[in-house]
């Protein structure tokens, strides 16, 4: 059994890597950016400054989903990762929007000073640093199962791109094709909005207590064949930050004592345990072919 509350220490981490890693890109960016002459970069630096507010909501989420249960949270604090997640999205989609916006606006603003050759190769070197950032978070995420932290990892993964087209844009600006700058740019902007979409449709639909109905049919054939089980007559489950809560109602024997219903359901409780770490499970025990309730 893992801990819950250790896992979430470990999502802080990543978390502070990417705040940590914005901070010195971000740096980087723009004095590069102003020592070369490149817009772009400029434009991708101030971008690095937006997203320390999105990587700072999901430390700040992932900080109170370790407060314990209260009378006002019986069940913690843990759906705060899942928010956080949620204002992530936010700052992902109104940033995709305004590198659209400026690509286009670039076009009507005319031709621009030729950046030197120096920035492209400070953008594919900052690329590259984020991307190894994005797959430090992404595979620290799947590892602890955390919502809120693979929010940061794809946001970290559309920075890396927007670098990318800053390496695309500069490049094209030497060789005379200033318009692969805006083909990029726009390129990028939609991946962004659309990454924003998916994490903003899979918090909605936690939050609102969505489950795959594959993974609960999973979860109902363990219960199904534990001793001692006859029949299940209702079964649900949710989402709760990065555990699953599941309530079920279980027909037994009508001839069994009431300390052994009780240890069917704790057969229950350990086999959901092992098999699907999943640390809350309620279980209803009622006698086979009793009258609907």
């Amino acid at each position: 059994m893992t801990d819950i509350y250790e896992d979430i220490r470990k999502g802080e981490r990543g978390a502070w890597v990417s705040i940590a890693a914005y901070l010195v890109l971000s740096a980087f960016k723009l004095f590069s950016g102003y020592l070369f002459g490149s817009s772009a970069l400029l434009a991708d630096g101030f971008n690095n400054l937006t997203d320390i507010v999105a990587s700072v909501a999901v430390l700040i989420g992932l900080r109170i989903s370790q407060k314990p249960p209260d009378s006002d949270h019986a069940y913690g604090h843990f759906r705060a990762e899942t928010v956080a997640a949620l204002v992530a999205s936010f700052i992902m989609a109104i940033v995709g929007i305004q590198v659209i916006v400026e690509a286009v606006r670039s076009i009507f603003e005319g031709p621009k000073e030729t950046p030197q050759l120096w920035s492209a190769w400070v953008a594919l070197l900052c690329a590259a640093a984020m991307m190894g950032v994005y797959v430090y978070n992404k595979r620290l995420a799947k590892r602890i199962n955390n919502q809120a932290l693979m929010a940061a990892a794809k946001d970290n993964f559309s920075d890396s791109l927007v670098s990318i087209g800053a390496f695309v844009g500069i490049i094209g600006a030497q060789f005379g094709l200033p318009w692969l700058d805006t083909v990029a740019a726009v390129a990028v902007g939609v991946l962004i909005v659309r990454t924003a979409w998916e994490i903003f449709r899979d918090s909605t639909y936690r939050l609102t207590d969505g489950f795959e109905e594959n993974r609960l049919m999973d979860l109902r054939s363990t219960i199904a064949r534990t001793q001692g089980v006859e029949g299940i007559k209702d079964m649900k489950a949710r989402v709760h930050g990065n555990h699953v809560l599941v309530d079920v109602v279980v027909e037994v024997n009508p001839d069994l004592t009431v300390m052994e219903g009780h240890q069917i359901s704790d057969s229950i409780e350990e086999r959901m345990r092992k098999l699907h770490n999943i640390l809350h499970v309620h279980v209803h025990v009622e006698p086979k072919n009793s009258p609907a309730r």
